[in-house]
C-alpha cells in the first residue's frame, strides 16, 4: 500500500523564521504537537525541519530560555525523515522504527508538502488489515465445517 493512501492530507506547517511563541499558538489553534518547517517564501512548503511540542519543552522551557528570543529554526530538528507519496508504507514503517520517529512529513514528486503520516495511522491500517484477514480465516473455517458436516 502506498503512503498517499493512508497519510493525513493538509499538514500544518510553519516558516523557519517564525517565532517559537507563534509556533506554540499554531499548535494550540490546530490541536497538534507537530509542525513541519519550511523556508520562508517556499510556496511548495518543502520540509527542512520539524518542530514538536516536546522540542519546545526540552530545548526552551527546561533551559529557561526566553521563547520570545527564539525562532523556529533555532529549535527545530533539521533534515527530518521525509516520505514520498508513492513509497510503500512498510518501507516507511521500517525507516520510522530505525530513526525513532513517530510522525513524518509526506511530499509529492516535486518535494511539495502534501501531508503527514503518524505511526498511529500505520498501526490503524495494520489493525484493520489483520481484522480483515482474521475475519476471512474464520469465514473459511465455518464454510469448511459446514462442508464436512453436510
Amino acid at each position: 500500500m502506498k503512503i498517499a493512501d493512508v497519510c493525513r492530507h493538509g499538514a500544518i506547517s510553519i516558516a523557519n523564521t517564525e517565532g517559537i511563541t507563534d509556533a506554540a499558538r499554531l499548535m494550540r489553534e490546530h490541536h497538534v504537537g507537530f509542525l513541519i518547517v519550511h523556508r520562508l517564501g517556499d510556496d511548495l512548503r518543502r520540509p527542512i525541519g520539524v518542530l514538536t511540542d516536546r522540542d519546545m519543552v526540552v530545548e526552551v522551557l527546561a533551559k529557561k530560555i526566553d521563547p520570545e528570543a527564539l525562532r523556529v529554526d533555532d529549535v527545530m530538528t533539521r533534515d527530518p525523515l521525509v516520505a514520498r507519496e508513492d513509497e510503500d508504507v512498510s518501507d516507511l514503517l521500517q525507516a520510522m522504527r530505525l530513526n525513532g520517529v513517530r510522525r513524518v512529513p509526506v511530499v509529492d514528486s516535486r518535494g511539495a508538502l502534501t501531508g503527514v503520516i503518524a505511526i498511529d495511522d500505520a498501526f490503524d491500517l495494520i489493525t484493520t488489515f489483520m481484522c480483515d484477514i482474521t475475519g476471512s480465516i474464520k469465514h473459511e473455517q465455518r464454510l469448511e465445517r459446514r462442508t464436512r458436516a453436510g
